[in-house]
């Protein structure tokens, strides 16, 4: 008769199960046979964010959108987030100066204010996949870039110093994750190692979750922009700064010859065309030269 150590059967090692993953699809979807070629009815809640996501794709022709992969945020978390984009946005809106036509800045409106939205990336892709505006390659090459989670930070309006103010509070608020050294993953692995005995089952420890943000990338204009292309936007001025650039060197040069015309004026403005025709009389001497 078998003895009670010998019928312990040998149990095997826990294994870590890593979390699935969902990324974004664009196949066409599965007809079933006991369809009968019936339209697939959706659920209320699948039907609205339908529509929602259809219409955030159709407004990145006028506000940015940018993407992001975020894991293990919970709701507390990412409310708290939401407050510390809007509080970098009034920062950043305190900061501009004052202009004739508002000499003090006026209160920010709830439209102001850019909007984090967590997708999911089942309904999105079939938004994506329905999008009709957005050219093919760029829609296969947005369903690539999203592997995991997916949230989307919509801009009211293209404001790139907004954009950048907002980038810089979020990689301070939620730094990247640094990767474990092997000499980390080797005191883990010997912590499990010591930590197991046979026949009894090994206490289950809930890590404490640490989210993580990565820029995947945004949508400006219509136009698919990777995450160093987003940063590059950052840097640019404002609409308004731009066209005070384009002002600038538009009258520069009618500028510098008023000033000349300035300077130029009575037994100044002889002198001025005396020197000019000096300074052309040796190379009209050159050319006039008979060849030797």
């Amino acid at each position: 008769m078998l003895s009670s150590s010998s019928r312990l059967l040998p149990l095997s090692r826990p294994v870590l199960i890593q979390t699935r993953t969902y990324a974004v699809s664009l196949k066409p979807a599965v007809t079933y046979p006991r369809m009968k070629n019936e339209p697939r009815r959706y659920s209320e809640r699948k039907t609205y964010l339908y529509n929602q996501y259809t219409r955030l794709l159709q407004s990145s022709f006028d506000r940015p959108l940018i993407l992001f992969e975020h894991v293990d945020f919970s709701a507390s978390r990412l409310i708290q987030l939401r407050a510390e984009i809007a509080e970098a946005v009034t920062k950043h809106a305190k900061t501009l100066p004052p202009s004739l036509a508002a000499p003090t800045p006026a209160p920010l409106g709830p439209d102001a204010f850019p909007t984090l939205t967590v997708l999911r990336t089942s309904v999105f892709g079939v938004a994506l996949r329905d999008m009709p505006t957005l050219d093919g390659q760029m829609r296969r090459e947005l369903a690539k870039t999203v592997t995991g989670s997916l949230a989307v930070l919509a801009f009211p309006q293209l404001n790139p110093p907004q954009l950048k103010a907002v980038l810089r509070v979020l990689a301070r608020s939620v730094p990247p994750r640094q990767p474990k050294t092997p000499e980390q993953l080797d005191a883990e692995k010997k912590a499990i190692e010591a930590a197991f005995v046979p026949g009894r089952r090994p206490k289950r420890q809930r890590p404490t979750p640490v989210p993580d943000l990565k820029l995947l990338g945004a949508l400006i204009e219509g136009k698919l922009f990777k995450s160093e292309g987003v940063q590059s936007v950052a840097e640019l001025p404002t609409l308004d700064g731009l066209r005070a650039q384009l002002v600038g060197l538009l009258s520069a040069p009618a500028a510098q010859l008023s000033m000349v015309l300035g300077e130029a004026s009575g037994s100044k403005l002889a002198r001025t065309l005396e020197g000019f025709k000096k300074s052309l009389e040796p190379e009209t001497q050159e050319s006039e030269a008979p060849p030797s």
